[in-house]
C-alpha cells in the first residue's frame, strides 16, 4: 500500500511539472527502469533515491511521502 502512494505521488508530481519519465530519470540519475517500478508501486526506494527525485522535480521530500504510512 505504502509503495502504492508513494508511486502515485512521484507520478502526480513529474506528471504536473510536465516530464516524462525518461527525462526525470537523467535528470535525477536513476534508470528509468528504477522509475517505472517506482511509479508502479512495484519498487522501494532508498532516501538518496528520493532525495535526487525531490530535487530533480524542484519539491520538498514530504511531498513525494505525503500520506504515505
Amino acid at each position: 500500500m505504502h509503495r502504492r502512494v508513494l508511486g502515485e505521488n512521484v507520478r502526480r508530481i513529474r506528471k504536473r511539472a510536465k516530464l516524462t519519465q525518461e527525462k526525470l530519470a537523467e535528470k535525477a540519475g536513476l534508470s528509468v527502469v528504477f522509475l517505472s517500478l517506482l511509479e508502479n508501486g512495484w519498487r522501494a526506494a532508498s532516501i538518496d533515491s528520493l532525495l535526487s527525485i525531490a530535487r530533480a522535480l524542484g519539491v520538498e521530500l514530504e511531498d513525494l511521502v505525503r500520506r504515505v504510512k
